[in-house]
């Protein structure tokens, strides 16, 4: 098999495959030729391995999943911020009257604060100013900082594995459709090859029938099955190009030329993929971060309800243009500070005693759901064991298949040339090579599918097993560990 012809790709908007579809491939470097601008074919026929990593490296999604990480990790530098002390600072001036009347009251966020002796009762305003540094340190936190970052940290892990499974889902739909492609590439080379066949049988019959060897209706059949053989080869060929124009958009390109070189994929692979932990697949990382996001909120939760301490030192100045004892406090009618204080104290802040009650409750749902992403986590793993069995199955079924195509091949060729043979010599019908060209036609699209489907059956394996590093490993060298 060569390379599948070029196809003139129309892109379409594209959705990123999430949830689209979960770091997955050890892939090689993308080779200088694809780095070109979508609008420009690719200078050569392009192979499996290189469609997947163009494809990881320039879909929208892979971008999106590689920003989610990039923001989870200034997540958990933000949080280790919170061990550090705050030392924060204040200047103001003001202007405003000082009618002051004696009283305390509850704090509020409108009224502004009114300190010194009682004045009188003008509307006089004065300047005020004053300037202020405050220094606190939480030396104990009983855990809860530590609790915040470990709950970053699981952020992180979790947006890591969203991009390994992103990673996975993009490259398992580009290699399926390139797979698709050079499977209906191999439909169009058959379909034309039996074309081409009913088109010199059909002129046999027509000469036949013309000299009156041949029944008339013989002309007839002839000609509706060689209608019908190019209706197959426009359909064939119809899929080929819907498969390379879906396989242009997981790409990421768009107005692109494709070719595609699976020639490699119809030699028979020489090893097997090596086993891998379920554990380790895209997927199941992403139920473990899960469990861990989880665990940490309990965490935070468990250590919400303890007293917070602080020790705190305030330097502070203050100025004001109001006369105290036939003087003036302020410097500059009051504009700088000319008074100096100083305080240090440790503080301790006792939690909400009216929200113990719903602070256990939120203990309590936190736990349940921790238990419900383990749940899920167990559920992943049955199902990907599941299905890295059956695709072993489907390996094994395809090895069995092509071992017998070549045989089958073989025959079909042989009966196809019988019959003919024997409708030339008038001992069979036309019904009779119709039957034969048909099985020969399915006899070649068997072989040649026959090899590809062990590559597709190796593809399923690692895909089952979350990584395709090892496929493309034996893609390129022939060999791998067995199982």
């Amino acid at each position: 098999m060569g390379t599948v012809p070029i196809m003139d790709g129309r892109l379409g908007k594209s959705r990123g495959l999430g949830a689209v579809l979960l770091l997955l491939i050890a892939l090689a470097s993308a080779p200088a030729s694809l780095a070109q601008s979508s609008d420009q074919s690719f200078s050569k026929p392009l192979t499996l391995d290189q469609v997947l990593q163009y494809a990881l490296d320039h879909y929208p999604a892979v971008r999106a999943a590689l920003e989610q990480v990039t923001a989870a990790q200034a997540t958990i530098t933000v949080a280790r911020a919170n061990y550090l002390p705050q030392f924060s600072g204040v200047y103001q001036n003001s202007r405003a009257t000082q009618n002051q009347v004696p009283g305390i009251w509850l704090p509020t966020p409108i009224t502004p604060t009114v300190e010194g002796p009682i004045g009188g009762t003008s509307g006089q305003s004065y300047w005020g100013s004053q300037v202020a540094a405050l220094f606190s340190f939480e030396p104990i936190d009983f855990g809860l900082r530590a609790a915040k970052v470990n709950q970053a940290r699981a952020g992180e892990e979790k947006a890591r594995a969203d991009l390994s499974l992103t990673r996975l889902q993009v490259a398992t739909a580009a290699g399926n459709y390139f797979l698709l492609a050079v499977a209906n590439h191999e439909a169009v080379t058959a379909a034309q090859a039996n074309v081409e066949r009913w088109k010199v049988f059909n002129h046999s019959v027509h000469v036949l029938t013309d000299n009156e060897l041949r029944p008339g209706v013989d002309a007839s059949r002839a000609d509706a099955e060689l209608a019908r053989a190019k209706t197959q080869f426009y359909q064939a060929q119809e899929g080929e190009r819907v498969a390379l124009d879906t396989l242009a958009a997981l790409m990421g390109t768009e107005g692109t030329r494709l070719q595609l070189d699976g020639s490699r994929l119809f030699e028979t692979p020489s090893g097997a993929l090596q086993e891998t932990a379920t554990s380790a697949h895209p997927l199941a990382e992403e139920n473990a971060a899960m469990v861990r996001q989880a665990q940490a909120q309990e965490q935070i939760l468990a250590r919400t309800d303890y007293p917070r301490l602080y020790l705190q030192a305030e330097a502070l100045g203050r100025g004001s243009e109001i006369p105290n004892n036939g003087s003036i406090i302020g410097n500059a009618n009051g504009l700088e500070p000319a008074r100096g204080n100083w305080i240090a104290g440790v503080t301790v802040i006792f939690p909400d005693v009216f929200v113990l009650k719903a602070l256990s409750a939120e203990k309590k749902r936190a736990q349940a759901e921790e238990r419900s992403q383990e749940a899920r986590r167990d559920q992943t793993l049955q199902d990907l064991a599941g299905q890295t069995q059956a695709a072993r199955e489907k390996w094994k079924t395809a090895q069995l298949v092509a071992e017998e195509t070549p045989t089958e091949l073989a025959a079909a060729k042989q009966s196809e040339t019988q019959s003919r043979a024997r409708y030339d010599a008038g001992l069979a019908t036309l019904i009779e090579v119709a039957d034969a060209e048909y099985l020969l036609q399915q006899a070649e699209m068997d072989d040649a599918l026959a090899r590809l489907n062990l590559w597709r059956g190796l593809f399923g394996i690692a895909y089952a097993q979350g990584d395709f590093a090892d496929f493309v490993t034996l893609l390129h060298s022939g060999s791998a560990g067995e199982h």
